[in-house]
């Protein structure tokens, strides 16, 4: 028969329940505590009789605990990404700054000038319009590039407190590790409860995979949700450390390992797009909104002044001469990519007149060949803004090669030139990047102030014999080229920038001047003569049906002499051409000279106009693609946008509430409730009043065999 010793029992019975009771004050006392787990004390009973020692450990669901880190981790991205989108989208939108409404203004402008092209107000309001369209691309740009900067900050701030956790992750597994082998079987619930704030503190930052330890009693392992680890098995951890490219201000991240002695360290880099949490919607941001939207506003800034220089160059101004460039479009310069030495120069500028072919895409360079210590072949790769490659329509990277490099300015696909400045020191696989349209935006200036260089005439004028007997009127002047070159360069046209057009002295012809008359020889034929006294026949033009581009139809049919192969030769050459309306009969002619004192002309001033419809702003990389127009352009980049914030809305407010289930779960199990913890108390008290019970009956029993035995 056992021994029954009641003191025994009582004790125990005495000591279980005071720890059941401070177990169950420690739950009532950090009911408010932020993230705090509910406790429990099991008991175990013991091989004789009363109570074992008993056991205080959390009650957690390890399941619902994930969930919620998950949950953490989405609404960290969406909160992150839907706050800067609509920041963004409210700026774009705004009419104060709307690019749209600046179009509108501008060309609204040229149209009331075109009007009266000789009233110097109107002509004032439409440079007006034009500087206060560049103050709103000046202020997008400008806000874009301070956002830019800011995100570099928060990237900087994110890291470091990343860093910091996971540190204090890898030292709380350690503590633990240790409580555990001092305390004797109680977890170390307030260590335990610190280092889970910290991962779930992490888990807002980052998307991340938590694990228990298989080598260290107590600790866990943490890894990146694509696998790469933070804090390791042996409680190292590892370190995210910011990186740049060629751009400087393109952040990147890593991972470096910072072992002590022998163990090699090593450095992998991140894929920020399976990132996740707020530091994954700070990169999502950048790579799918900032950097897409500066590029785009660039591009439109750069297409509008092109497009606005190149129709103003083919007008004739106030003061008799061609027009020129109202606007200065902003040349670029290469970055060099890492082993590339920054001292190599490489510039950069917009092909004028390709405004229209120029994308939102950034460029690398890659050197192939070098000749004389100057690049002579290029491979050009188009680049996304986060630096992936631009696919075409069928989805493979578009690369071209080899581009021959030539001396000066080389033309690339896409409307941009480059050009390789100094005379030596270049070298195979030399790397560089550009950016044609990133901050090109807030880098247009005007490039004049004058109303009078407004090139609202035409430098042509057509002009019918008094004499003419058919119907036949002058429908439409078209000029496409007024470069000026006295070397007869391959762009030269037929002015010679003194107020006239090519005489036989000046003409690239050694027998004909530019055109300067048509004669018709019948309805269904004319003659294409020169200015000089007597003229030249440059050419015959029979079979005549269609009166349309005259100029255009002697080049393809013209016979008895044939059009000149020394026109043919330049690119466009006369650079301007007539159409009639009406029927011409023998002996009528038509005269073309220049537009002396045609001031009152406004046919320039109403093509400048027209551009507002033109499609300009080239859609993507494909050579298929349709340019858009400029309004559509913006349009589609505000649409874009706005719709990105309204879908990452509606995606935050999803996330949220299923954050608030997965809190509800946890705390569920997790969480203290003051009514379960009050009944414990009661019935604790009541073990705790009757254990007492047993040892005050106990001590009575002791005294009466005492005073028995006396």
């Amino acid at each position: 028969m056992r021994n029954i010793d009641l003191f025994t029992i009582a004790s125990s019975g005495v000591n279980a329940s005071n720890k059941l009771l401070q177990t169950t004050g420690n739950n009532i006392a950090n009911v408010n505590t932020e993230g705090y787990v509910r406790e429990r004390t099991v008991l175990e009973n013991n091989n004789v009789f009363g109570v074992g020692r008993g056991t205080t450990e959390r009650v957690i669901n390890v399941f619902a605990q994930n969930q919620l880190r998950r949950d953490i981790t989405q609404v960290g991205e969406l909160e992150t990404f839907t706050n800067k989108t609509l920041a963004l989208d409210n700026m774009l939108a705004n009419q104060g700054n709307s690019l749209s409404e600046g179009l509108s203004k501008f060309f609204a402008a040229v149209q009331t000038a075109a009007d009266d092209p000789t009233n110097l107000a109107s002509r004032e309001q439409v440079l007006g319009e034009g500087r206060s369209m560049l103050r709103r691309m000046e202020t997008l740009s400008g806000f874009m590039q301070d956002k830019e900067e800011e995100l570099n900050l928060e990237f900087t701030s994110e890291v470091n407190r990343a860093n910091s956790l996971i540190k204090t992750i890898g030292e709380l597994n350690e503590a633990v590790a240790v409580a555990k082998g001092n305390n004797g079987g109680d977890e170390p619930t307030a260590l335990l409860n610190e280092r889970d704030n910290a991962i779930n503190e992490l888990a807002g930052i980052m998307a991340i995979d938590v694990r228990d330890s298989s080598s260290l009693s107590g600790g866990v392992t943490v890894t990146l949700r694509s696998g790469e680890s933070l804090v390791l098995e042996d409680g190292a951890f590892n370190i995210f450390e910011l990186s740049s490219d060629a751009d400087l201000s393109f952040k990147e991240l890593q991972l470096a390992t910072t072992f002590s002695g022998a163990k090699a360290n090593t450095t992998i880099n991140i894929a920020e797009t399976d990132l996740g949490g707020s530091m994954g919607g700070l990169f999502r941001y950048r790579d799918e909104i900032l950097g897409p939207a500066q590029r785009d506003v660039g591009q439109l800034g750069l297409a509008f002044a092109d497009a606005m220089n190149q129709q103003n160059q083919l007008g004739m101004d106030m003061d008799g001469q061609l027009g020129g460039n109202l606007f200065n479009v902003p040349a670029f310069r290469g970055m060099s990519y890492e082993g590339t030495p920054d001292t190599l120069p490489l510039q950069g500028r917009i092909t004028p007149g390709k405004g229209s072919e120029l994308t939102d895409a950034d460029y690398k360079i890659t050197v192939d060949a070098v000749s004389g210590g100057v690049p002579s072949s290029v491979t050009v790769e188009l680049l996304n803004g986060d630096g992936s490659p631009k696919l075409d329509a069928s989805g493979s990277p578009v690369v071209y090669t080899p581009v021959a490099i030539t001396s000066g300015y080389t033309e690339l696909p896409g409307g941009i030139e480059i050009d390789f400045t100094a005379s030596s020191g270049y070298a195979v696989d030399n790397e560089f990047l550009l950016q044609p349209t990133k901050t090109a935006a807030s880098d247009i200036t005007m490039a004049t102030s004058r109303p009078e260089d407004l090139a609202f005439a035409s430098p042509l004028r057509a002009t019918p014999d008094p004499a003419n007997l058919g119907d036949a009127k002058v429908s439409a002047i078209k000029v496409t080229n007024t470069d000026v070159d006295a070397t007869l360069g391959a762009d030269a046209s037929a002015f010679n920038g003194a107020g006239g057009i090519h005489g036989l002295a000046g003409s690239p012809s050694a027998s004909v001047g530019a055109p300067a008359e048509i004669v018709f020889t019948s309805s269904s034929s004319f003659q294409v003569l020169d200015g000089e006294s007597p003229a030249n026949v440059i050419t015959n033009v029979t079979g005549v049906t269609d009166y349309t581009d005259l100029l255009a139809q002697a080049q393809a049919n013209g016979s008895g002499p044939a059009w000149p192969a020394a026109f043919s030769a330049l690119n466009d050459y006369p650079g301007y051409d007539i159409s009639l309306d009406g029927a011409p009969q023998a002996g009528d002619s038509f005269s073309l000279t220049y537009n002396t004192d045609g001031f009152g002309d406004n046919a320039n001033a109403l093509a400048m106009a027209s551009q507002q419809s033109s499609n300009q702003v080239q859609l993507s990389s494909n050579a298929s693609s349709q340019p858009r127009t400029f309004h559509d352009a913006y349009s589609s980049l505000v649409g874009r946008i706005g719709e990105e914030a309204s879908s990452a809305d509606i995606s935050l407010q999803a996330a949220e509430t299923m954050k608030v289930q997965s809190e509800n779960w946890f705390d569920s199990v997790s969480g203290v409730s003051l009514d379960e913890e009050a009944a414990k108390l009661v019935r604790y008290q009541q073990s705790y009043a009757a254990a007492a019970r047993i040892l005050s009956t106990a001590q009575d029993l002791f005294n009466t065999i005492l005073q028995a035995a006396r």
